[in-house]
């Protein structure tokens, strides 16, 4: 038996970017379906970072607080060391703006959050546990989707499907957008730690020694999340020197993690592997669908952009569909606002793309000629004030400098 369901927009994909657009939509007062295949949001090492600017847009959605209620660690600094020497070091504080400080929410808890609060529209509809095996269409247009869920076939019928479904994009290749795919020189591996006793739990730490890189995250309650760069496809030959090859990698970023990871990182199993690549997707829509999030233009880890970047789709892509779906051409001026969303959000991809790609590059430096002068970018940014704050402004308070821009020239 074969479940049918009716709807303005289907969202396929329940992740940040996803249920903030159907989440936006159910208030607007558009009819929503959401599809997530998985059966629940508790998944290690997905996204946790919430930057200034998303934090600030979250509030804005109504759903900051709630997630926060549920558990979060505010960050108040960033530290850079290279070569065992502070370069950089950078107080959130100092920046004036209504949300200044990174958070860090477990996935778990902001998601369970907006799905909670998307629930109260009857607007909305969730499948969970259901994944889409093909696109419908009508003509050349795409109509919706056809899915197995956990009792029955579904075909949802909609005006726009929406794909949200990350980095490995199902939809996209469906739908047959073109992408381009670049791995970078490294993958990363994450695990998570206790806190050492010396550090204080509220602080980015970056460690750089030549060639090899290290981040140490706030997780909360009292975790650190650890990402450290190997060579791309080079986990088999480091797996093969065991679990102290894990040990002593680690050794030689962070020594204070010494005791710890021995005696908490046993075997490879608590670690898992990040594959690195950037995607750009040149035609982000056809008829009747359009991708958001990593599924439009995938990241590296750098900076922790990928959730920040698809909740600024969402906030961008919703009022837009919500205006078109009620002209008398729904179709037609869905597809526009598809269009217009895209041309929208290009630039500031491109330019955190452009970023991140010069980051990754001197992450990977093992010339010391060029370490040298990555260490003395670092310590330029750190003597000269105007502009640490500038780079860190571009990276973290755009979107508030935007509208504090606006506000005052009301």
């Amino acid at each position: 038996m074969t479940m049918t369901v009716s709807t303005q927009v289907c969202v396929v994909g329940g992740g940040p970017g996803g249920l903030s657009l159907a989440l936006l939509l159910a208030r607007s007062g558009i009819s929503v379906v959401a599809v997530e295949q998985s059966g629940h949001f508790n998944r290690s090492f997905r996204g946790e970072t919430i930057s200034p600017d998303c934090g600030y847009l979250l509030r804005e959605m109504g759903v900051l607080e709630a997630a926060r209620e549920r558990g979060y660690l505010q960050v108040r600094r960033m530290e850079i060391d290279d070569g065992g020497r502070r370069v950089l070091n950078v107080d959130f504080g100092d920046f004036d703006y209504p949300q200044r400080y990174p958070l860090e929410i477990p996935q778990h808890n902001l998601l369970e959050t907006m799905l909670g609060e998307a629930h109260q529209y009857a607007s909305f509809t969730f499948l969970p546990r259901t994944r889409v095996n093909d696109l419908r269409y009508s003509g050349d247009r795409v109509s919706g989707v056809r899915a197995t869920g956990p009792d029955s076939e579904v075909e949802v019928d909609a005006t726009l499907t929406v794909a949200a479904d990350g980095r490995y994009s199902r939809l996209r290749t469906m739908a047959g957008l073109d992408c381009t795919t670049t791995p970078q020189q490294r993958d990363v591996v994450w695990l998570k730690t206790p806190v050492p006793d010396e550090w204080e739990h509220s602080t980015y730490r970056i460690r750089l020694r030549d060639d090899r890189n290290g981040v140490f995250l706030p997780t909360y309650p009292d975790k650190v999340r650890v990402g450290f760069n190997i060579p791309k496809g080079g986990l088999k030959k480091i797996r093969r020197g065991g679990i102290g090859e894990l040990h002593e990698r680690l050794d030689e970023l962070a020594p204070e993690l010494n005791p710890i990871v021995r005696s908490e990182i046993t075997s490879w199993s608590a670690t898992s592997v990040l594959d690195i690549f950037t995607t750009v997707v040149p035609r982000w829509q056809r008829p009747g669908f359009a991708v958001v999030g990593d599924a439009a233009h995938t990241f590296s880890p750098i900076l922790g952009q990928g959730v920040n970047h698809a909740i600024v789709d969402a906030v961008d892509l919703a009022p837009r569909l919500a205006s078109a779906l009620r002209e008398s051409d729904a179709p037609q001026a869905a597809d526009r606002a598809a269009e217009a969303f895209q041309r929208s959000r290009e630039s500031e991809v491109r330019t955190t793309r452009s970023l991140q790609l010069r980051q990754e590059k001197a992450f990977t430096l093992g010339n010391p000629a060029a370490v040298l002068l990555r260490q003395r970018v670092y310590r330029t940014a750190e003597r000269v004030t105007a502009l640490r704050n500038a780079v860190f402004r571009r990276i973290y308070f755009r979107i508030q400098r935007q509208n504090t821009h606006r506000s005052v020239h009301a």
